[in-house]
């Protein structure tokens, strides 16, 4: 057995490794003019950049590196070395290295590599919905914390007994829209309702909408006549002093009727700072949806928060599986998945997604 690898790299066609080489050597040069930290803003979109690609020539590197080890444990096994455990061990590794350089493929979208703001809200069903929409808050900002992101909730409306009407998050980070754009559909819960005197069994349904976080340097023109901005007291989560002046800001674009809010913060110009990039968000993700409408890649989002339109199903009674019905990916271990592990879905998702657009290029 032997591996070649002469001619071009053997992840030209996925990484473009030398484009991406040739990219940071040219971002080293910026950063070592001393102009370079004139524009504090504009630097850390550079230097976002510069570590994304760092990480990924890095990546490439290694999978090289594994392949040469590899190579030279098989030499040695064709001349008789008892080297047998060595090579299954750099089998593994290599194995490891590739899956993780699938899935830098299958990140690969305009903004897959930009934080995310997530947005859920609980379908009818009242506290149980609610219920189950906090339960969806705590699983992923679980995931978040796993994946080590920083995460900051935005706005938090609470329920009348439990759980919350509305809540907004940021997941700030490398690939977190990639990742969480996964996510975006209805979600199902079946459960003995702990609300219910009765015992009774009970399906509750919550959305998930996700969207990039976008910098300050895309162009998104929001003009002030097309704004309606209140302010109002704050509520629910953020601490004691949060609630003592009326800091909280909300924003109605009246062309589109999308509306943000922000309660985070006690200074009412950070809470309208903040409000606006969210607006800047989901107007530049409205814009987006339209383009991507012909090829039908939004359906999901579009879907009512009822019966028949989710997207995964979490059954805690009669059985205990967490479904997932776009790629009928399924799991038993429910409460480790409501605990935030969810790289199996989000992965096999991103595959599914990624076949589905090969196939139709096809």
């Amino acid at each position: 057995m032997t591996i070649s690898k002469s001619g071009p790299s053997i992840f030209g066609g996925i990484f473009d490794v030398e484009g991406k080489k040739k990219e940071l050597a040219a971002i080293e040069q910026q950063i070592a003019d001393p102009k370079f930290w004139d524009s504090p803003d504009q630097n850390q979109q550079i230097l976002k950049r510069r570590r994304q690609l760092e990480n990924t020539v890095t990546h490439a590197d290694a999978c090289h590196a594994s392949l040469d080890d590899l190579e030279a444990l098989l030499e040695l096994q064709a001349e008789g070395e008892d080297v047998a455990g060595e090579i299954r061990s750099e089998l593994k590794r290599l194995e490891k290295e590739i899956g993780e350089t699938e899935i830098q493929t299958l990140l690969s979208g305009e903004h897959d590599a930009s934080s995310a703001i997530v947005t859920i809200h609980p379908g009818a069903g009242g506290t149980e919905s609610q219920d189950w929409a906090e339960m969806l808050l705590r699983m992923y900002l679980r995931w978040a914390e796993s994946g080590s992101y920083r995460t900051e909730i935005t706005d938090y409306q609470a329920g009348e007994e439990a759980g919350v009407k509305s809540v907004t998050f940021l997941v700030e980070g490398d690939f977190a829209y990639g990742y969480l754009s996964a996510e975006i559909g209805v979600h199902r819960l079946v459960r003995i309702s702990p609300f219910d005197a009765g015992a009774r069994r009970h399906t509750s349904f919550a959305s998930v909408f996700v969207t990039p976080e976008i910098e300050e340097d895309v162009d998104i023109e929001v003009e002030e006549k097309d704004l309606r901005v209140d302010t109002y007291r704050s509520s629910g989560a953020g601490g004691q002093h949060v609630n003592v002046t009326d800091s909280a800001v909300r924003i109605t674009h009246l062309p589109t009727g999308i509306v943000v809010q922000c309660q985070n913060e006690r200074s009412q110009h950070r809470n309208r700072e903040t409000a606006m990039k969210i607006l800047k968000s989901k107007l530049f993700e409205l814009e987006m949806e339209k383009r991507r409408e012909e090829l039908k890649e939004v359906e999901d989002q579009k879907s009512d928060i009822a019966w028949g339109s989710q997207i995964r199903s979490y059954v805690l009674h009669p059985y205990r599986m967490v479904k997932d019905h776009r790629t009928k990916t399924e799991r038993g271990d429910v409460d480790s998945v409501l605990d935030g592990d969810l790289e199996e879905f989000i992965i096999s998702y991103l595959k599914e997604k990624s076949r589905k657009r090969h196939k139709v290029r096809g």
